[in-house]
């Protein structure tokens, strides 16, 4: 299995306004996002090429929207799972960037 392209923890996954978990994982890797329980059970997955990610307007800079078939999730990505000294605003920069990289995106 190959290294996981984008990896985050601790993170609070949302669908509208009901929570689906507090502290769970997101992933990217072998060209698949996977949304991800803090048990590690899988909430939602997808092939990255079909995945749309951004920054919701007027949101906390922590935030960033995950698409998947049709299915918006949002997600707070805090800097308890992110590399150390990195802020969650720098992590939802990096997701948002990941999702890009994979799907083949550039900018």
């Amino acid at each position: 299995m190959a290294e996981p392209e984008f990896t985050a923890t601790g993170v609070r996954i949302a669908k509208w306004l009901r929570s689906l978990t507090r502290a769970g994982q997101v992933r990217i890797s072998d060209g698949r996002l996977q949304l991800l329980t803090s048990y590690g059970s899988e909430i939602d997955s997808a092939p990255v090429r079909s995945v749309r990610a951004s920054r919701p307007w007027f949101a906390p800079e922590d935030r960033a929207l995950a698409e998947l078939d049709g299915k918006r999730y949002l997600l707070t990505l805090g800097a308890s799972g992110s590399p150390p000294g990195e802020t969650g605003g720098a992590a939802a920069r990096r997701f948002i960037e990941a999702v890009r990289r994979a799907a083949g995106h550039s900018g």
